[in-house]
């Protein structure tokens, strides 16, 4: 079973005590029925010393065994779950942006989520399975003592059982696996559902349309699961079913066997006993399949996660100086939705200095987040490469380039807090930009956190600004930046703010289309169709000497 090898995987010795101290438990609990069973033969000739002195040691111990198991367990399974969801997490970060993109959020977010719930869930319940088994285990054992024969028989029916039951979980497992896959298209659905939600409420018809596809997959979720639990449930009665047939056997068939009668009625305490415990471990059959399925899936997805080639110890940050960036032969393809041919990429020629303000133009589709995606490192160069100050940026040394850049692109995430960014005096320097980016009245700053991020789309991007400027990195990236702000924060964006950067010796990609601002820049970089038209330099180059960034 994939659980408790994934157990074993994480800790393999707390796992062997704990089921050491189960085993106990349940050696305990069938000795306990041997002591009773014993007791009630006893009552015409009376229950000697050594009887309640066994019954009041085992009563003792049975407990102390199963709470020992239970808690050994519990701190084990909830260990692994958070170090599943760390490891995953850590997974999905280092995985290159291009693979994440064509995976889609939907299949991640039900990994992280429900994925993640199911195992815990299950889990969860591992520790009271193994310690209702381990007591299943003694019982069969105080069974063999009493009568091996009574005991055989019972073996019999429990394989006629199991094999049974197998085949019937095998059919259910199966619905559930079934569900699983078709959840990852309900979440697609459900996404589309929350951020459509005003191109469906526009029109009609593409709402009906949308709603027939989310109630028919919906549907086929609801009809695997009820398909699941309906063979886990005549599962569960067949065994009772056969439960109750032993024991029939045991008490109105006295000739079988020719065993004594206080064996059998031994066997039939027994069994009465192990009800109880056989009844729990089918009822968490459910979970454990579906905590088996789920962790089917998020180790099928670490398989299509391919981890990025990344230098030995944590990242280092910018240097403080640098004085050119090239790109040499650099281009990158991709398949675009929708069409046979793939979209290409170059190859492009380009430099960058600092105190440089370059504007990338160009129609849509024609490449320029592509290329800002390549510039930062978030693509990688199929061909081509880019040197930093005459050096190669490897896969080593990607990370390293990376910290080179701020970037807030068209489709952006804010986090509600200053995250990473060291400063003994960060909330001053955050209400500088916020009055500066007219937000002081919006939005308050307190130990690096943000009041709120309810604003306008606009408003939102000039906190995603303020971010950037507050991580002080040489290089600067803006993917149209400007198209969700008004024409006055316009003119304050391209009359002042890209020119302080500029003056701060950062070199600064602007991805924009507003034509009648050209002028503010030294360089515009021409794409369509992937391909760089031209490089026009609208005035000459001057060195500026770049700040020193903090280390």
């Amino acid at each position: 079973m994939k659980l408790i090898f994934f157990l074993l995987r994480a800790s393999r010795k707390r796992m062997i005590w704990a089921v050491v101290a189960g085993a106990i438990s349940g050696i305990t609990g069938a000795a306990m029925i041997g002591v009773i069973n014993s007791a009630l033969a006893a009552q015409h000739d009376g229950i000697t010393p050594e009887l309640i002195a066994a019954f009041a040691v085992l009563f003792l111990l049975s407990p102390i065994t199963r709470y020992v198991s239970e808690v050994l367990l519990l701190r084990l399974t909830q260990r692994s779950v958070y170090e599943l969801q760390m490891v995953l997490s850590q997974r999905i970060l280092s995985t290159p942006l291009r693979s994440l993109e064509a995976m889609g959020p939907p299949r991640l977010m039900v990994a992280l989520t429900d994925d993640i719930g199911s195992i815990s869930m299950a889990l969860a319940n591992l520790p009271v399975i193994l310690v209702n088994g381990t007591v299943v285990v003694g019982c069969f054992i105080y069974m063999g003592w009493l009568s091996p024969m009574l005991l055989l028989l019972c073996l019999f029916f429990l394989v006629v059982g199991a094999a049974s039951y197998q085949l019937a979980v095998r059919w259910g497992m199966r619905r559930f696996t079934q569900a699983r896959e078709t959840q990852d298209e309900l979440f697609a659905h459900f996404r589309g559902m929350t951020e459509g939600a005003k191109e469906l409420k526009l029109h009609a018809e593409r709402r009906r349309a949308f709603l027939g596809l989310l109630d028919a997959t919906a549907d086929r979720v609801r009809g695997f699961l009820v398909g699941a639990r309906i063979y886990f449930s005549v599962a569960a009665n067949w065994g009772t079913t056969l439960f109750f047939l032993v024991i029939g056997l045991f008490l109105f068939l006295p000739q079988m066997g020719g065993e004594s009668t206080e064996a059998k009625t031994g066997f039939t305490l027994i069994l009465l006993f192990l009800r109880a415990p056989l009844q729990i471990i089918l009822n968490m059959m459910t979970l454990l399949g579906q905590g088996n399925v789920a962790l089917a899936k998020i180790e099928k997805l670490g398989l299509t996660l391919p981890p990025e080639p990344s230098e030995s110890g944590p990242p280092q940050p910018a240097g403080p100086f640098w004085r050119r960036l090239d790109l040499v032969g650099v281009s990158h393809a991709y398949e675009r939705e929708g069409e046979e041919r793939s979209f290409n990429l170059g190859p492009l020629d380009v430099t960058l200095r600092p105190g440089e303000l370059v504007f990338l133009v160009g129609g849509n589709g024609s490449g320029k987040t592509t290329f800002a995606k390549v510039l930062t490192g978030l693509y990688l160069p199929e061909a081509g490469e880019i040197l930093l100050d005459g050096e190669p940026v490897t896969d080593e040394r990607r990370e390293h380039y990376r910290q080179h850049f701020a970037a807030v692109f068209s489709e952006f995430y804010l986090f509600d807090r200053l995250l990473g960014i060291a400063s003994a005096d960060l909330d001053a320097q955050a209400r500088t930009y916020l009055s500066e980016l007219h937000l002081s009245h919006k939005v308050k700053v307190k130990d690096g956190a943000l009041s709120t991020t309810d604003l306008s789309r606009g408003q939102r991007k000039r906190l995603a600004l303020l971010t950037a400027y507050l991580e002080d990195r040489p290089l600067y990236v803006f993917d149209e930046w400007a198209a969700d702000q008004d024409p006055q924060f316009k003119e304050i964006f391209y009359h002042q703010l890209l020119p302080e950067l500029k003056a701060r010796g950062k070199a600064v990609l602007v991805i924009t289309h507003d034509d009648r601002y050209f002028p503010v820049a030294d360089r515009i970089l021409r794409l369509e169709d992937g391909q760089l038209l031209a490089d026009e330099a609208v005035r000459p180059y001057e060195p500026v000497a770049a700040e020193p960034v903090p280390v």
